[in-house]
């Protein structure tokens, strides 16, 4: 660990001080309330009834015995659908519930309210269904020949980048082509929520979520009701890194509600937990970089496949980001990236931490080590030679304007020794407890990868963030309707309003639609940017407010004015005021916040569609036991380009946790899915590491250059750490075995060595 201070002080923590989590303890100790804990007075439970098959044509629906059932207040198909039966995050394509064509495993076609969760399993199990199964398109490769699974196409979104001078070619050339599985986001807490009927016909939402107003949007139009009657509240949300953008049980619970005139609470298993929300997009990705005899990058070639599977959801922006940064955070004069993502019969996939650019990072890292040993250079050489830095183009031809500490991330990590001796305790070895690796047959290996992609919303999206403050007794009272999912904003927003307004209380009202603006997702490492910049810019004007009042009501300087330690006192008169006083009557700021304007690429790929960029490396040491295909990742390594540091204790947190994630897809998270059908649909055969599975993850160091722009300078930081850390993981295991290993994540029949005969 680096000597980050990560001591709590004894007043209020402010801006750059470690600040505890106020959801911490309760979390811990059982207290939090999540969105499965909600409870109402006279509550109806609420069931799905998925389609088994992948691809298939409804032939028959009958609900007729399903409501004899005793206990059963309503059981509804699209046909109750009182709006649009479509809805999506980019745009409507994705029925509420299926009216003829079944596109997925577990797509919904009814759904059910009664008095009691075994009546609910009762009901769902007497809807007959009778399925036409018709053969799925499965193969991303194969979805623009055949023929439409939707009507919008199979092609979500073609980018053709084209960047400098097309004819260039290297002295040396390499290629590869690399595959990335399916991941999921694998958060604790499944979908789950309440809905409550309104007594104006609307109704009340509690739900986990990434982004409410996106929800009430969306809910509404399939409601068919004015946004202003959907009301929708952030429940306690037990994880989400992405999955929690797509609408999920939304609708169905306004629905049931609405029809019965009561409360009804759904819960989703974890086996309907993975059929009912989006996942990481699976790639097939060529690469041919081109290079001259002293490691100078020429040209890239690359052309990145993503399965959107069946629906749009964020497919668009997601293909974007892929090949905006699919060679990595490198300058390349030339460049030709086709990205294309498509839609299939398989389960649809969405955002998940990274958002497209940790698949092409698994490809631009595993090229520039190829480069590497083509040139017989040391991969840390050609990284730094090359390496991004402010002034550059991207291969979007945008110049980069703000901090771009690459080389800096790289030699940091790269510098830090490795702490984790060679040891032959069994318990440290491959395979642990159980068949232990033999010390003699183990090999050690040692790589580097580095990676970055966009902070905020890009491509000319309008992007704010919308946050009220109150200043009343000396009290500060917060309401933004950003979602914490565990990114730390209720540290975030308490931090800000000390540093600004100088007070020790500050109260964080509920997040919800109906008393304060959008705030945006929580996603594309953006809430610590736009929330934390509305809530800056709104105690800043509460500030001005407050100072100005007082300048007049006791006749000083406004510019002598301070706030500091619960009072305003100035700094050359005899004046001094307790805030609690001068606050007696309320003031208070509604604000909207945006980041400089974005542009959408043009027809090639050009354009400034991003605001600003983070950038991070680590290096994994891993021993691999290649007669029995065993993997230990031994230790992880980081370094993080931050802008500030806000919060150390929160940071250390972030980077530990998307480098879990990120060492999860390298060795063992897949989510195995056979002609459209999900094989391994729970934490029994989906894997994900546990505290045993984790090494230590030492931070090489917190690269602090403030960015131009942002508020405090502070940048984002909770998805670099899940871009590089799996490069690196699969990197290591490459140095250990001399192996190709394109495919991720690396599975033990890919490293087993087999004696012949």
């Amino acid at each position: 660990m680096s000597d980050l201070k990560t001591e709590t002080p004894v007043s209020g923590p402010r801006i750059g001080e470690s600040a505890p989590r106020p959801d911490g303890v309760p979390k811990v100790n059982g207290s939090f309330a999540f969105s499965s804990d909600l409870w109402h007075k006279n509550m109806l439970w609420g069931g799905t009834l998925r389609s088994p098959f992948p691809s298939a044509r409804i032939t028959r629906l009958d609900i007729t015995e399903a409501l004899l059932i005793d206990g059963v207040q309503a059981v509804l198909t699209h046909e109750d659908v009182p709006g649009q039966n479509l809805y999506g995050l980019e745009h409507a394509d994705q029925p509420v519930m299926a009216e003829e064509i079944i596109r997925y495993e577990g797509e919904p076609v009814a759904i059910v309210a009664a008095d009691h969760p075994e009546i609910v399993r009762r009901a769902l199990n007497a809807i007959q269904v009778e399925y036409e199964e018709m053969a799925p398109l499965t193969d991303p490769e194969l979805a623009e020949e055949t023929d439409f699974i939707h009507p919008d196409g199979n092609l979500i979104r073609r980018i053709n980048l084209r960047h400098g001078d097309q004819e260039v070619q290297g002295e040396i050339q390499v290629e590869g082509i690399y595959e990335v599985g399916m991941q999921d986001q694998a958060f604790l807490g499944p979908e789950s929520g309440l809905a409550v009927p309104g007594e104006d016909g609307g109704v009340d939402l509690y739900i986990s979520t990434q982004w409410l107003h996106a929800d009430r949007s969306q809910v509404a139009s399939c409601l068919g009701l004015e946004e202003e009657r959907v009301r929708i509240t952030l429940a306690g949300v037990g994880g989400a890194f992405g999955a929690r953008e797509d609408l999920s049980l939304h609708v169905h619970l306004c629905m049931l509600a609405m029809r019965t005139n009561r409360a009804v609470k759904m819960i989703y298993s974890r086996e309907e937990s993975f059929h009912g929300h989006v996942h990481r997009h699976p790639a097939k990705m060529w690469y041919r970089h081109h290079a001259d005899s002293k490691g100078n990058l020429l040209r890239v070639e690359a052309k990145v496949l993503l399965d959107g599977g069946a629906y749009a959801s964020s497919s668009g922006a997601v293909i974007a980001n892929a090949t905006c940064f699919a060679a990595g955070p490198y300058r390349i004069p030339s460049a030709d990236i086709e990205g294309v993502v498509v839609r299939t019969n398989n389960p649809p996939c969405g955002a998940m931490r990274g958002f497209g650019a940790v698949q092409t990072c698994v490809g631009h890292e595993a090229q520039m080590d190829k480069l590497a040993r083509a040139l017989n250079m040391d991969p840390v050489e050609i990284r730094i030679k090359n390496a991004l830095k402010p002034g550059d183009k991207l291969l979007t031809g945008q110049t980069i304007t703000g901090t771009a500490p690459v080389a800096e991330v790289i030699q940091t990590c790269a510098e830090h020794t490795s702490t984790c001796q060679e040891s032959t305790d069994p318990m440290s070895l491959p395979g642990g407890a159980g068949r232990t690796a033999d010390p003699e047959h183990i090999s050690r290996g040692e790589a580097i990868a580095v990676g970055f992609k966009n902070l905020m919303f890009s491509e000319g999206f309008d992007d704010f963030s919308s946050a009220l403050c109150q200043l009343e007794n000396g009290v500060a009272t917060i309401t933004c309707a950003c979602a914490e999912v565990g990114q730390g904003f209720v540290t975030l927003a308490q931090q800000i309003t000390r540093e600004i307004l100088g007070v020790e209380e500050v109260i964080l009202a509920p997040a919800a639609t109906q008393t304060v603006g959008s705030a945006g997702s929580t996603s594309a490492s953006r809430q610590t940017w736009m929330s934390g910049g509305a809530v800056q810019k709104a105690c800043e004007e509460v500030r001005v407010k407050l100072l100005e009042k007082l300048a007049v009501e006791h006749q000083v300087d406004i510019d002598n004015l301070v706030l500091v330690d619960g009072q305003v006192t100035s700094l050359n008169e005899d004046f001094t005021i307790s805030l609690e006083e001068a606050t007696s009557e309320p003031l208070e700021a509604r604000v909207e916040y945006r980041h400089a304007p974005t542009f959408p690429l043009d027809e090639n790929g050009q354009g400034d569609a991003h605001v600003s960029f983070a950038f991070s490396a680590h290096k994994a040491v891993v021993d691999v036991d290649p007669e029995l295909g065993l993997v230990k990742v031994v230790e992880l390594i980081t370094s993080q380009d931050v802008g500030r540091l806000l919060n150390p204790l929160q940071a250390v947190g972030q980077l530990e946790g998307g480098a879990a994630q990120g060492l999860g897809l390298a060795v063992m998270e897949e989510v195995l899915v056979t002609e459209g059908n999900i094989r391994n649909a729970s934490f029994t055969d989906y894997l994900i590491p546990t505290a045993l599975d984790m090494p230590p993850v030492e931070i090489a160091a917190i690269i602090e250059q403030p960015e131009p722009g942002a508020p405090f300078g502070a940048k984002g930081i909770g998805e670099p750490p899940s871009i590089s850390s799996t490069a690196a993981v699969v990197a290591a295991i490459r140095e250990a075995t001399n192996l190709e290993l394109p495919r991720v994540p690396v599975r033990f029949t890919d490293i087993v060595s087999v004696e012949e005969d």
